[in-house]
């Protein structure tokens, strides 16, 4: 095994590979090159690294990495992106691939984190020698088998019915409702700035979160997508009160997933009425019909919302690996410990 570092500023020029990596993977579209290449431009900081590993002349090992803290390294981890930009050949052992790459990096680090890992992805690794793992957070999915219909039965009977309720009340005052998709590159421009304009209309903009057509967010997503509409896999969902917008998806799909980055919606709309749910059920209809995609995939914290839609959750978690075991089993003595206190003697 046989790690080599370079700074991320000539990811571009390991782009093939890292495709080449990704396709031998089988790994989400998260992972895919064009969507890893706008991240590095628009919320890199120049300290980023550009890991690789080979065995036996091949290529087994990709990653994206940053220092963390003054004896350690992480995975590049930028809020964008949903998983961690660490790439392995299946059936490698993921602590050896860690300390491998330690002992290939600057100074002398003591811990590697490689974050925000998916369990569909890499099955978690047990609590044991260098290694160990940390719960990030539990996530949801939508299993697209079957009809809509038989789906749609099966969710509350609270939601079917509020949703039912306020497209009466829709119909009642005369205003249709309109879901468009847009696959096109040359129509991505436009539709970030509708998604911009939801975002910055609501709580997001007066913490300076909002994506907006101008800043770093909106070129990332607008490349990023662009990108993924040039090759058929791209997509953003727009749902319209009449002629107005009201809500809005930007997704990215692979061979048997679509995975739902960012939801806007206006926040002027009355609170009697749920546009993200209007759309949502509409758009999952859509997505049964067409039988495209065997998931829908959400990533972000699971919320109250997501448990009216599915019951399939499963835990993201990080995993550290440690230089030496005993340093995995003072830093686990240490937590447990802080904990402990913290329980002992809660904050007012």
């Amino acid at each position: 095994m046989s790690w080599t570092v370079l700074p991320a500023a000539h990811f571009a020029e390991h782009a093939t590979l890292w495709q080449q990596l990704h396709r031998r993977c089988g790994a989400p579209s998260l992972l895919a090159a064009d969507f890893v290449a706008p991240l590095l431009a628009q919320f890199s900081t120049g300290r980023e690294l550009l890991a690789r590993c080979r065995m036996d002349g091949e290529t087994v090992a990709m990653a994206l990495i940053v220092p963390a803290g003054r004896a350690g390294w992480s995975t590049f981890q930028p809020a964008q992106a949903p998983i961690g930009l660490w790439l392995q050949r299946p059936g490698l052992d993921m602590e050896r691939l860690a300390q491998g790459l330690m002992r290939a990096l600057p100074g002398f680090p003591l811990v590697f984190g490689i974050t925000q890992l998916d369990p569909a992805m890499h099955a978690r690794p047990a609590d044991c020698g260098s290694v160990r793992t940390l719960d990030y957070i539990d996530t949801a999915r939508v299993t697209i088998e079957g009809s809509f219909d038989t789906y749609w039965n099966n969710r509350g009977k609270n939601l079917r019915a509020n949703l039912k309720k306020q497209r009466a009340r829709l119909a009642r005052d005369g205003i249709p409702t309109r879901l468009v998709v847009c696959r096109d590159a040359r129509d991505i421009a436009a539709a970030v700035e509708d998604y911009g304009r939801l975002e910055g209309s609501g709580w997001k903009a007066a913490r300076g979160t909002a994506v907006d057509a101008g800043n770093a967010q909106g070129r990332y997503y607008r490349t990023m997508l662009e990108n993924f509409c040039a090759r058929g896999k791209g997509s953003v969902y727009r749902y319209y009160f009449g002629d107005q917008l009201v809500a809005a998806d930007l997704c990215v799909e692979d061979a048997d997933s679509i995975v739902v980055l960012k939801t806007a919606y206006d926040e002027r709309v009355p609170n009697a009425l749920s546009p993200t749910l209007l759309m949502r059920e509409e758009a999952c209809r859509r997505l049964f019909d067409e039988g495209r995609f065997r998931r829908l995939e959400f990533y972000g914290r699971v919320m109250d919302w997501h448990l009216r839609w599915t019951e399939d959750v499963r835990t993201m978690y990080h995993v550290n690996v440690y230089r030496w075991p005993g340093l995995r089993r003072l830093h686990t003595l240490l937590a447990s410990t802080a904990r402990s206190r913290q329980a002992a003697h809660p904050s007012p």
